[in-house]
């Protein structure tokens, strides 16, 4: 439940760093996706560090315990992106639009964000990967 309030919260954060970077820093669709979403990752990151998995986050190394998290968070970001990519380019509106082709793509992330997270990034023993 704390992964998904976490992941929840993300998801807004992604959707308003989108919409600032579409509307107020007018990059396009395309440009706008991965510095939203790198904005978002760390919003997550610090969310689930501290709330989350706060027994087994890094008691120091907080850049290698992000970039950590980056890395495993990865599938969820390429599964996130074709699926965004595919709705904003492909699919009819309002499927195409951006902040709903986000929250799909988003959704879908999270499902393999939750087990690279726990597995990789916030394991039981304070080693890390």
């Amino acid at each position: 439940m704390r992964f998904a309030l976490i992941g929840s919260l993300g998801f807004l954060v992604n959707e308003a760093a989108l919409y600032l970077l579409l509307h107020l820093g007018h990059l396009n669709k395309d440009q706008g996706f991965f510095p939203a979403f790198l904005v978002a990752v760390t919003f997550t990151w610090w969310g689930n560090r501290t709330i989350t998995f706060r027994e087994h986050a890094a008691d120091k190394g907080l850049l290698r315990e992000w970039a950590a998290f980056l890395v495993a968070n990865s599938f969820g970001l390429l599964a996130n992106a074709a699926l965004y990519f595919s709705l904003v380019h492909f699919a009819p509106a309002p499927a195409s639009n951006p902040q709903i082709a986000l929250a799909a793509g988003t959704l879908t992330g999270m499902l393999f964000n939750f087990a690279a997270s726990q597995r990789f990034v916030f394991r039981k023993n304070s080693a890390q990967p």
